[in-house]
């Protein structure tokens, strides 16, 4: 299957995909790595290892024993110097295992393919391999493959839309691994049961859509839809409702409506433990944007500082004024580029003064573009000022929560008010009831 589709609102970007065509580049052992106990929606991992503990590659060194949660592992040898306390890029005290790598690359004992013969198997080597949403989410894969009513799932989608402006990390994914996504797709339908794939790629990546095609034209499960280079398609509910029509209600999940929706890069690395044993220790991440001297797709350990990524990539050009892991869309700006990479950092974007300088707001000319534009058909202006009255009621009628923070309101608004964060402020009052 290949047709195009748009039914949501969405809204054309600047695509920005400089890196598409840069083969992705392996980076060399740093000389520490700094793994954070906080890399998925969930309990976080407490520390497996302490200070002076000789690790090895793929060694497990922080798990939880909550559900919603997914174990964390070294992708280096090395000794353990310190596991402390540090601030993330969100504002919060993360404990950091601070590993010294001795350049050893020993392996851990243990890593071999795991033994997987059904769908119980198959979930506990997804939740041993530490794979989480790759796509930025962050939820543990293993709780989200098995949902109470997974026998009422009937379709899987695997999201390569890749709509963020700049990232160019799973359309290479797509290009390089594509062995690995087609074997991973198929596991993951035979041990969930899923007689139906479909894989989302956007029209603007046409080798893709044909590389992933021909591979797949002999298997009639599994299909390729073509999405219209707009934003935000990638977004989970858009993807399903664009690829299948399913409507995914408020307060329900995409099983709900008979749907699973998983990154590319997530099913690549599922395949990858399946295959050799290895979890996931490594993240492919495009490294761009205006202060950047060489951008670049580049493998690198998670833990590795993004200053020392950016010193492969022949470091600045330009002083960096905003620094973002992800998208200029719903990325996170970070305060110190000595923050080290996460398992769904799937960029590195740094840009100079002339680009990240805030534009002045101006007077709301009530010209409709934030509700035309919304993926969700909420009334960005109505809640900016249910918010500033701290109205919780109405900013529940409003079906504020419903809001995904993809930024397409404050992108089109003219007078520019940064209409997206606020939601995120009224989201966070309504769920403190009011509090603030």
């Amino acid at each position: 299957m290949s047709i195009f589709s748009t039914h949501l609102p969405a809204i054309h970007v600047e695509h920005h995909k400089n890196t598409s065509e840069c083969p992705t580049q392996k980076m060399p052992l740093p000389d520490k790595l700094y793994i954070s106990m906080v890399q998925h929606i969930g309990a976080p991992c407490q520390p497996t290892v302490s200070a002076g503990d000789l690790v090895k590659v793929g060694q497990v060194i922080g798990d939880s024993e909550a559900f919603v949660s997914a174990p964390i592992h070294t992708g280096v040898s090395g000794k353990v110097v310190s596991i402390e306390n540090s601030m993330s890029s969100v504002g919060i005290w993360d404990p950091i295992v601070t590993i010294s790598v001795d350049k050893k690359q020993e392996t851990a004992e243990g890593i071999v393919p795991p033994e997987v013969t059904d769908k119980d198997s198959f979930l506990r080597a997804v939740r041993a391999s530490g794979v989480v949403g790759l796509g930025g989410a962050a939820f543990p894969t293993h709780v989200k493959f098995n949902p109470k009513n997974l026998d009422e799932v009937d379709t899987l989608i695997i999201n390569g839309a890749e709509c963020e402006p700049y990232i160019t990390a799973d359309y290479r994914t797509m290009m390089e691994d594509s062995e690995l996504l087609i074997d991973g797709i198929k596991t993951t339908m035979k041990y969930l049961g899923i007689g139906k794939a479909i894989i989302a790629i956007e029209a603007n990546k046409e080798a893709a859509i044909k590389k992933l095609g021909d591979m797949v034209k002999d298997n009639p499960e599994i299909g390729v839809f073509t999405l219209k280079p707009m934003y935000p398609q990638g977004a989970e509910r858009v993807i399903i409702y664009e690829t299948t029509g399913r409507v995914v209600p408020p307060g329900k999940l995409p099983a709900d409506s008979g749907v699973i929706v998983s990154n590319v890069s997530s099913i690549v690395a599922i395949q990858r433990y399946i295959k050799t044993g290895m979890p996931l220790v490594s993240k492919r991440i495009t490294v761009d944007g205006t202060a950047i001297k060489n951008p670049k797709n580049v493998e690198v350990l998670i833990g590795t500082p993004i200053n020392k990524l950016v010193e492969f990539c022949g470091g600045y050009r330009r002083v960096p004024k905003k620094i973002i892991m992800g998208g200029p869309m719903m990325g996170r700006t970070i305060y110190d580029d000595g923050i080290a990479v996460i398992k769904n950092n799937n960029a590195i974007l740094a840009f100079d003064q002339d680009w990240a300088e805030f534009p002045k707001e101006t007077a709301c000319i009530n010209c409709g573009r934030c509700v035309k534009a919304c993926p969700m058909m909420l009334m960005p202006t109505t809640i900016f000022k249910a918010y500033d009255r701290r109205d919780v009621e109405a900013l529940q009628k409003l079906n504020v929560t419903l809001c995904m923070e993809c930024g397409s309101c404050s992108y089109v608004c003219p007078a520019k008010k940064q209409l997206s964060f606020i939601n995120r402020l009224a989201k966070q009052l309504v769920a403190e009831g009011g509090k603030k």
